[in-house]
């Protein structure tokens, strides 16, 4: 594995949870490819797009939703070729329905680096995680 592409794959994990615990839409959402797919495992199936991530995003902010911060910890990077394998444990807080809320989670997202050397995430999974 390169050591320069397992450091671009972590500054672009880092930017992608900067952005999400800012609350930054615009600039969370660039992080990801449009064909990305999405599977939380808050929702009831898997969103086969970027857009399709975004709509439920708005239909959650309409709601009240809004990321107050989010911590990574336990960062693994697997750098295959031009696609990368990031997982780590979350915890994030946010507001929803009016009430703040904290999550603790793990996550896996797959970046894909692109013709322009650019890393995007193409693919997200969210599982609940057991604290400690």
């Amino acid at each position: 594995m390169s050591a320069q592409a397992e450091a671009e794959v972590r500054r672009a994990a880092q930017e992608l949870v900067a952005r999400f615990a800012a609350h930054d839409t615009e600039n969370y959402f660039a992080a990801f490819a449009p064909e990305a797919s999405f599977i939380f495992h808050t929702t009831p199936q898997p969103l086969p797009s970027r857009e399709a991530y975004r709509a439920l995003w708005r239909a959650w902010e309409a709601d009240g939703f809004r990321v107050l911060g989010c911590e990574s910890f336990e960062p693994d990077i697997r750098v295959h070729g031009d696609v990368a394998i990031f997982t780590h444990r979350v915890e994030t807080r946010l507001t929803a329905g009016g009430a703040e809320q904290a999550a603790l989670e793990r996550e896996t997202i797959v970046f894909r680096r692109g013709p322009d050397g650019r890393w995007l995430a193409i693919h997200e999974h969210l599982s609940p995680c057991a604290s400690g």
